[in-house]
């Protein structure tokens, strides 16, 4: 696998993610808002944040995801994550994933680093949809993918376990002819 791809926006810089940004993700993490819709158990120490770092990685390598760190533009400060998980090459499709530390919340980070990753995904990677599931409580995330362009497709009953509990998600997609059409609008 080539080396891992580097995005730019205006403001944010997407860059692989390190075991030098364990410490930092683990911070963010153990702050119940950040993990509270994640869709994946607490974390209880360091190491459970390393070998997510480790396992996006692998996935990576085996083609079968992309985790960018979101660090602001001129700093090295970390301050979320974004990427595409459950790729299958062969229909041309992803999932994307995010999270911001609760710190930069509202103030469009979400927003710009998702268009960067949307691009990349339908215009390098030829993705012909993209789609995202969230907690339907999840309001913050819902208002954010309709915002940049997602349509809600229907509620999945019982869908993710967290903390042993079962949560129903809404699945929300976007079609590459979709993301053309925004991108005319807004040229």
């Amino acid at each position: 696998m080539e080396r891992f791809p580097s995005l730019e926006t205006d403001r944010l810089q997407l860059r692989e993610l390190t075991l030098v940004d364990a410490d930092t993700m683990f911070q963010y993490f153990i702050k119940e808002p950040v993990i509270r819709y994640f869709g994946m158990d607490s974390f209880q120490n360091i190491e459970e944040v390393k070998n997510v770092i480790k396992n996006f990685r692998n996935r990576y390598e085996e083609g079968s995801a992309f985790r960018w760190g979101i660090v602001l533009k001129g700093t090295d400060q970390l301050i979320g994550t974004c990427g595409f998980h459950l790729i299958n090459n062969r229909h041309k499709r992803a999932e994307i994933g995010y999270e911001l530390d609760e710190t930069y919340w509202g103030k469009g980070y979400a927003t710009e680093a998702l268009q960067a990753i949307l691009t990349y995904g339908f215009e390098t990677l030829y993705f012909e949809r993209i789609s995202a599931v969230v907690y339907p409580e999840n309001e913050l995330s819902r208002k954010l993918l309709q915002k940049v362009g997602f349509a809600e497709e229907g509620l999945l009953r019982k869908y993710m376990i967290q903390n042993d509990v079962m949560h129903d998600a809404i699945m929300y997609s976007l079609l590459k002819e979709e993301w053309a059409t925004l991108l005319q609008k807004v040229r």
